[in-house]
């Protein structure tokens, strides 16, 4: 059993990951920290926990638990261990931006399983990757690494929580039913860590990526596409063999759809050729896969628990 505690539990994030930590059989969380929700009971604030937790919100945080969750906005993740002093034997992970890219003077680990899980388990400070990255980079990495690839074309549609739940004008009802729109083309910010791993192999290909809002609540889909002139059955066994010891990222010999990932820690991979192009399909719910429950995983790697504890989750299919 570890003792956690959790800055910034208020969000959609803070919420999914206090529902996760609540049915894990190894964490007792100790406080979740907020400055403006102090006093209030967690169900009051995250209504789909009623009755499962009488945990309050407080801005007292308990110095030596064994690990601490930073679920605060970009930027704000620095700012908030300057000001407070956690114990020496005190882990972290940290689900902002503050800590994703390396040598920039920190000891935090990128923490995407899939390709750091040596690197994870022997860390006491993790950055959690953003949802985009987890999504594109579970996607294009094997084949950039192994194969010769030139541009890269990447679509990719969020939901609405993916914009997280402060108030903004394209997150109302109003805007967001029954609309489409693209946003930071060629600027998203995830596009850094993405080039940041890529950057590993020998050859990095040059990314078009246009991310996009979708009118549904969550999840992540992600099409990506190059030229191509290889063997399709060599690609699947490239990917089948980098993600064997990978439990939550699967190939699909069907083409997937968000249904199928969202609620649930799973990848989706979807492999194609057609024509000339590789086509390679990625889906992840952006709030357990691309947020709260890498955490979980990345948590499990770093204690030496099962990796899928707690995460054996079942999607609302209908």
């Amino acid at each position: 059993m570890i003792t956690v505690g959790i800055i910034g539990g208020s969000g959609y994030t803070g919420g999914e990951l206090i529902r996760l930590l609540l049915q894990h059989a190894q964490v007792d969380i100790r406080f979740v920290y907020s400055t403006t929700k102090v006093g209030m009971p967690i169900e009051k604030i995250h209504q789909d926990l009623i009755g499962e937790t009488t945990l309050m919100f407080t801005d007292k945080i308990v110095a030596d638990v064994d690990l601490v969750f930073l679920c605060v906005g970009h930027g704000k993740s620095k700012e908030f261990l300057q000001k407070h002093t956690f114990s020496e034997t005190t882990k972290i992970i940290d689900l902002s931006t503050d800590f994703r890219m390396e040598h920039q003077n920190h000891d935090f680990v990128y923490g995407l399983p899939e390709v750091n899980k040596a690197l994870i388990m022997q860390s006491n400070f993790i950055a959690n990757p953003g949802c985009f990255a987890t999504a594109i980079n579970l996607a294009l990495y094997p084949a950039i690494k192994h194969l010769q690839l030139d541009d890269v074309h990447i679509h990719a549609v969020t939901g609405a929580t993916g914009g997280g739940a402060r108030l903004d004008e394209k997150q109302h009802f109003s805007w967001r039913s029954q609309n489409y729109s693209s946003y930071k083309i060629f600027q998203h910010q995830h596009e850094r860590e993405i080039l940041q791993l890529f950057s590993r192999c020998k050859v990095v290909p040059q990314l078009n990526f246009i991310p996009h809002r979708g009118s549904f609540a969550r999840g992540i889909y992600v099409t990506c596409y190059t030229q191509f002139s290889g063997d399709l059955a060599h690609v699947i066994q490239l990917y089948e063999s980098f993600y064997q010891d990978a439990p939550f990222t699967i190939r699909s010999g069907i083409a997937p759809h968000l249904k199928q990932i969202v609620n649930t820690n799973k990848c989706l991979l979807h492999i194609q050729h057609i024509n000339d192009k590789l086509v390679i399909t990625s889906m992840l719910d952006n709030l357990l896969k691309g947020a709260a429950g890498q955490a979980v995983q990345n948590m499990n790697l770093m204690f030496g628990f099962e990796e899928t504890t707690g995460l054996k989750l079942k999607g609302s299919y209908f």
